[in-house]
């Protein structure tokens, strides 16, 4: 076993940690963005018949977070080759970057057409990034089925909306 390898293994409790910190971060500014504007612009907004009350978003999302950390880090300590680590782990980054994105767009700008588009590119980049995990080690892909699914129903939340609006 290379160095690098056994580095992984040592860490993983430690990685593990960082990679859900670093997601749960992500989630608390993204959310901070949202909460300002739930109560205020969002409560102004036709809704769709399907949209979930506000209670469940902040437990959906905490649990969805949690599923991406624990498949970045598979990836991540995943003995494989170190090219679809690589770009696993890139799509990844790219996915939360995007995810992060999205809540500054819709809540924070009040631009639901914006968000909307944004929404479908995270869609793609995320079913690329559940691809990708899943050639490394499937269980890194199946944790990201949840999400790709909730992300799915928030792009039609989404369309809706923008519709309704």
């Amino acid at each position: 076993m290379s160095a690098i390898h056994a580095g992984r293994r040592k860490g993983g409790r430690k990685a593990l940690a960082g990679f859900v910190f670093l997601c749960l971060a992500v989630g608390a500014v993204a959310g901070f963005a949202t909460a300002t504007n739930v109560s205020t612009w969002y409560a102004t907004l036709n809704k769709p018949s399907f949209n979930p009350p506000n209670g469940v978003f902040g437990p959906v999302w905490t649990l969805l977070y949690v599923l991406m950390a624990i498949s970045a880090w598979r990836v991540w300590r995943s003995t494989g080759p170190e090219g679809p680590r690589r770009a696993a782990l890139s799509a990844w980054a790219a996915q939360l970057a995007l995810n992060f994105a999205w809540s500054f767009l819709f809540f924070a700008l009040h631009a639901p057409a914006a968000a909307l588009v944004e929404i479908l590119v995270l869609l793609v980049v995320l079913a690329i990034t559940l691809v990708l995990s899943w050639r490394v080690d499937r269980v890194a892909g199946l944790l990201l089925a949840p999400y790709l699914a909730w992300v799915a129903f928030a792009t039609a939340l989404n369309l809706e909306i923008w519709r309704l609006n």
